[in-house]
Parts: structure tokens; C-alpha cells; sequence
């Protein structure tokens, strides 16, 4: 009898549980219609703009940036990971402009930004730092 009191109130809880795990529903149209649209093209824009940061570089200047951090040290764009030093770059940016005259203070964020003062402790001088500016200037935000 024992058992089969805890037999039952075993299969109440597990039936309880499929229930509340089956009541997730599709959304319907209506639900699908109160949902944030999609953020237009422009509109990303202007908050790029607005957090300074600059429009995504072309295929050329994308290509010119990765180039230049390779012609500092093969080593600071990690292995796969290209998109991770535009990002980065594109961040640097925002460093430059904000504070466009701080030559060592950009110098520095350029290294730890690109993780350089931990992996490379031997290259983290304010000449890499002040290369890779000077890259993200030239090819990511020329006008900052």
C-alpha cells in the first residue's frame, strides 16, 4: 500500500512536470507582431555613431588592417580569430576618439586591448602600441 502511495505521488509530480514543460507554446502572429522590430541598417549606423565607433571597414581596409598587425608581429592576431582584432580595432577607435592627442595613454589601451601586455610581455613597448594606433587610424577610422 506504502508503495504504491509513493508510486503515485511519483507520477503526479512527473506528470505536473511534463505539463508545465508541454505549456510552452509557439507564438502566434499576434505575439510575433508585439516583438521589437528588426533595427534598420541606418539605425545601427547612428548608434555606432553614437558610442563612437565607426561604420564596418570594407573588404579593403578590413583586409589592409589585418595586414598591418601582421607586419608589427605575426602573433597579435590570434590564430581564427579575425574578427576578434577588427573588433578590437574598431574599439580602439573609439579610444582614439575620445582622446585623439593621448599618444601614450592610446598606446597603452592598444596593448591590453589586443591582450599584448599579457601574452607578449617582450613586444609591450609604446612602439607596438603606438604601431597598432596607427594602423587602426589609417584603415579603421581615418576620420577620428
Amino acid at each position: 500500500m506504502r508503495t504504491r502511495a509513493i508510486t503515485a505521488g511519483l507520477i503526479s509530480a512527473l506528470a505536473l512536470t511534463l505539463a508545465a514543460c508541454s505549456s510552452e507554446e509557439e507564438p502566434t502572429a499576434a505575439d510575433k507582431s508585439s516583438q521589437a522590430p528588426s533595427i534598420s541598417a541606418e539605425d545601427k549606423a547612428k548608434a555606432r555613431e553614437a558610442a563612437g565607433l565607426p561604420a564596418e571597414p570594407s573588404a579593403e581596409a578590413r583586409k589592409a588592417f589585418l595586414d598591418a598587425l601582421n607586419a608589427i608581429d605575426a602573433r597579435i592576431i590570434k590564430p581564427g580569430k579575425d574578427d576578434q582584432a577588427v573588433s578590437r580595432g574598431l574599439n580602439q577607435c573609439s579610444s582614439v576618439k575620445s582622446s585623439p592627442d593621448d599618444t601614450e595613454g592610446l598606446a597603452k589601451s592598444a596593448l591590453g586591448r589586443f591582450t599584448i601586455d599579457t601574452r607578449f610581455p617582450e613586444i609591450s613597448t609604446q612602439e607596438t602600441g603606438k604601431k597598432i594606433v596607427d594602423a587602426v587610424r589609417k584603415h579603421l577610422c581615418p576620420d577620428f
